[in-house]
């Protein structure tokens, strides 16, 4: 019997996840990016490895904000029923 409970990716994937866990991402990437990669910013420093890395600093963000999301919804829709 196939159950009706959205999975962990269709919540990921829905509009409203997405945008709040790209607003996070770009609030929290931004700060964080300045704060370890300012100053190779400003020296115009930015080799592949460290470009790599303010990737990775603005992915992590998305993904706990997209984690916290889907767990909220998740437990808004189980005291639905």
């Amino acid at each position: 019997m196939k159950s009706n409970k959205p999975t962990w990716w269709t919540i990921a994937f829905r509009p409203e996840v997405i945008k709040r866990s790209a607003q996070t991402s770009l609030i929290v990437g931004t700060l964080l990016a300045f704060i370890n990669h300012g100053d190779a910013l400003l020296a115009l420093n930015m080799p592949l490895e460290r470009i790599v890395k303010m990737i990775l600093t603005y992915l992590v963000p998305y993904v706990v904000s997209t984690s916290a999301s889907i767990g909220a919804i998740q437990h808004h829709e189980k005291n639905q029923q």
